[in-house]
């Protein structure tokens, strides 16, 4: 059922003197775009007749060159608590059309939307939570942002070692006036890193939180003086900022992962699913870590997920299988950070998902030791393969994976490749200051 209808968004905006409404949308990367139109041209964007220059948009230029249109998702509507009480501000979120009036196939919430359609066409409903952590760091006199912090605070420290606590405590408060439902919130394993966990919803409406919440969190922040950043790894020795995927999937209003008489409380599709998810997460993997950077997260020792492998008793494998069972039974996949597309993200996730179902997939044995304390020769005895060790070797790997590249669309897949191997031979060719420190007084 939908929340509002095309005339309720025309009376609150009227109501609550909104002045401007943003309509925004993402680009194949997960960086959200947006245009703005004055509450006078509001009727003309519910009618789906806003235009924009489709080639403008990074990823949408190898595919599409012509004009398209912006068709909001009324359900999506809501004003920023940010901006002045005084001419607000508001947004909708919206679904991208060609010309043709017809979905344009690159539109990642399009490709989102396509898979949960066939769950759905299965009977499933599928649920995300997401764990989204990020940084706060010092801004230099500029306003520009600094890798810098003073403070030295860790894993549930609080105020006052926890120095960013109340610009923590407003970004809850602001995202809760944004209707989130907001789990808990605390300071994060490396000094300045924080996460904030928001309550589990279905898939498409949590890939749209996710993009609101770094919206959302970085406006505060700089309001507090300080710079967010969802970068994945953005100091040496410290550990990285992950964005764990919590999923379900129901059928009936049941979910299906639980099971009390399965093993382990599991069903069958729940082992199935996570079958799919291994099977495919090499070739998904420049989705789910799509930086250059996210792969200096993904090493040993910082409790970033390495290997592929499931385990429902310790932290250390790629999937994990919390303890909660019954209504709460869950898979979470640990790997992703939140630099990633949600939206492409969720469907891989998904479509991997079934894809296991369909074909009675099962997982490996599960791994219930900590991997990382294993030796070469115990990982090889038990099959226990690696995530790509770089942007280039994930790639490559969805390259070499054809499932992955249907889900996308094989237009969408070669462009985004095509564009990552194009960051890759750009950050190869970049000389670090690693390399001056360790080379240029020595040659």
């Amino acid at each position: 059922m939908s929340k509002y209808t095309r005339e309720d968004i025309l009376q609150i905006v009227e109501d609550e003197d909104v002045e401007f409404i943003r309509l925004q949308f993402t680009d194949m990367f997960g960086m959200m775009k947006n245009m703005a139109i004055t509450s006078s041209q509001l009727e003309k964007a519910l009618s789906n007749n806003c235009m924009f220059d489709g080639s403008a948009i990074e990823g949408f230029v190898r595919m599409e060159e012509s004009d398209m249109y912006l068709y909001p998702d009324l359900d999506s509507f809501e004003i920023f608590p940010w901006r002045p009480q005084d001419g607000k501000v508001a947004r909708l979120i919206c679904d991208v059309y060609k010309a043709d009036r017809q979905p344009f196939e690159g539109d990642p919430r399009y490709i989102l939307k396509k898979v949960l359609q066939e769950a759905a066409d299965m009977g499933y409903q599928f649920d995300v939570g997401p764990e989204c952590e990020f940084f706060l760091f010092h801004t230099d006199d500029d306003g520009m942002p600094t890798t810098i912090t003073h403070e030295k605070a860790g894993y549930f420290d609080l105020g006052p070692v926890d120095l960013g606590e109340n610009a923590r405590r407003d970004m809850v408060l602001t995202l809760e006036d944004m209707d989130f439902d907001i789990e808990s919130s605390h300071h994060e394993v490396a000094p300045a890193q924080h996460e904030i966990d928001f309550k589990y919803d279905e898939a498409l409406k949590t890939a749209d939180n996710i993009m609101t919440f770094k919206l959302a969190v970085k406006t505060i922040a700089k309001r507090h003086g300080l710079h967010a950043t969802f970068m994945p790894k953005p100091k040496y020795g410290v550990a990285g900022s992950g964005m764990h995927i919590n999923m379900s999937l129901s059928k009936d209003g049941k979910n299906i992962f639980a099971d009390t008489q399965g093993e382990l409380g599991l069903s069958k599709e729940a082992y199935y699913f996570i079958g799919g998810i291994m099977k495919h997460i090499q070739g998904m993997a420049a989705v789910t870590n799509p930086l250059v950077n996210s792969y200096k997260r993904l090493v040993p020792g910082f409790e970033a997920p390495v290997y592929v492998a499931w385990s429902a008793k310790n932290r250390s494998p790629l999937v994990r299988v919390p303890a909660a069972r019954g209504t709460e039974t869950r898979i979470e996949l640990r790997c992703p950070d939140p630099a990633a597309n949600p939206y492409i993200t969720l469907a891989l996730c998904l479509a991997a998902g079934l894809d296991g179902i369909r074909n009675q997939t099962m997982p490996p044995a599960s791994i219930n030791a900590n991997i990382f304390a294993m030796t070469e020769e115990e990982k090889q005895e038990q099959g226990i393969e690696s995530l790509p060790a770089n942007l280039l070797q994930a790639v490559e790997k969805m390259e070499k994976d054809f499932f992955v590249q249907e889900v996308l669309g094989r237009q969408f897949a070669d462009t985004y490749i095509e564009a990552k191997k194009e960051e890759w031979k750009n950050y190869t060719t970049q000389v670090t200051d690693w390399e001056i420190d360790e080379y240029l007084y020595k040659i």
